[in-house]
């Protein structure tokens, strides 16, 4: 049944049928002081002690936040966007201009790709002139990968194979973790996921890191994707759902081992050159949650943003994080 679903969302010849996709802000309707839903599907979450949280640039305080539970998938969590405008665009940006980079490991062949493109992705495609290989480059980029990385040949994690893990990215999955609960979630092994229209990600379980049991954080930016989550059997009919730009999707308890495939990528987002006003990055929250001041300032440049709109403007861009040792563990 999973995969007859996906083969459904994921079929070029016809538009599919996209009644049954389930969209939040259609599952929930706004009373006097509170949003409830209007069916089953989506039920509203509160986070506790908001207010003891500290938040950091780029995020909206949690108390504005708006959390969702998929009541027939258990542990599946849902935040629609609790980011700001600037903070969606460097989330976007640190995943094209420096994530890709040495020593993190990414997908491009030796064999098509020399050193210069598969150390500096993002530098080597915008200094291309020719337009043909400019979207050569461009749509060959499908993943990288830092922290643990995971070994796609034996579908393991292997100690001797880590490269650093960003210090901003670890903050801002330690806020969430901390903010439903789960405050000894170790962000130790990254894969980003980059999605042209017309990509997809086949059916499968994340079920290679030691520790099983701790949370998935997955972090959507640019264009909507349509998200499957199933059960622990391919026989299982998947939900559907939209995720959108800025939404955060937490897989954990039951869900955490359930199928789940990205069948189709829908340009929803129109691009976005305006300049923006300066976010506060000079206060106390940067002595705990450190970010690229440089670059938070940068993307509310047109002129600096505008390479980076042009990739958004047609591709999704997926951050997913995981816990790979057990509690306890220092290595593998």
């Amino acid at each position: 049944m999973f995969k007859l679903v996906f083969k459904q969302y994921k079929c070029k010849s016809t538009s599919p049928d996209l009644t049954e996709v389930v969209k939040i802000d259609d599952c929930v309707v706004k009373g006097n002081d509170q949003e409830k839903s209007d069916n089953n599907i989506v039920q509203r979450l509160s986070i506790s002690n908001v207010e003891s949280l500290q938040t950091m640039p780029g995020v909206k305080s949690p108390k504005d936040w708006r959390t969702y539970t998929l009541t027939n998938h258990p542990g599946i969590i849902v935040i629609r966007n609790p980011f700001s405008e600037r903070g969606r665009r460097y989330w976007s940006a640190r995943c094209l201009r420096d994530f890709p980079r040495t020593p993190n490991i990414v997908n491009l062949n030796e064999r098509l790709f020399d050193e210069s493109v598969r150390s500096d992705w993002w530098k080597q495609l915008n200094l291309c002139s020719d337009g043909v290989e400019f979207q050569r480059i461009k749509s060959a980029m499908r993943w990288t990968t830092f922290g643990y990385h995971h070994n796609w040949d034996t579908k393991i994690y292997d100690e001797e194979m880590q490269s650093p893990f960003p210090e901003d990215l670890s903050s801002l999955c330690g806020l969430f973790a901390q903010a439903l609960g789960y405050a000894d979630f170790k962000p130790e092994a990254a894969i980003v996921n980059y999605y042209p229209v017309g990509s997809t990600l086949s059916g499968h379980t994340d079920h290679s890191e030691p520790n099983k049991s701790a949370p998935l954080f997955s972090f959507s930016f640019g264009q909507t994707a349509i998200f499957l989550i199933g059960g622990r059997s391919l026989e299982e009919k998947p939900t559907a759902i939209y995720l959108q730009s800025g939404d955060v999707m937490i897989m954990s308890g039951e869900s955490r081992l359930c199928y789940h495939a990205v069948p189709r990528i829908i340009k929803t987002q129109a691009s976005a050159t305006l300049s923006l006003i300066i976010e506060d990055v000079d206060n106390a929250d940067i002595k705990t949650r450190t970010i690229d001041k440089d670059l938070f300032h940068d993307v509310g440049n047109p002129q600096f943003w505008e390479p980076f709109s042009r990739y958004m403007d047609d591709s999704r861009i997926n951050i997913n994080i995981r816990q790979v040792l057990n509690p306890g563990d220092v290595k593998l």
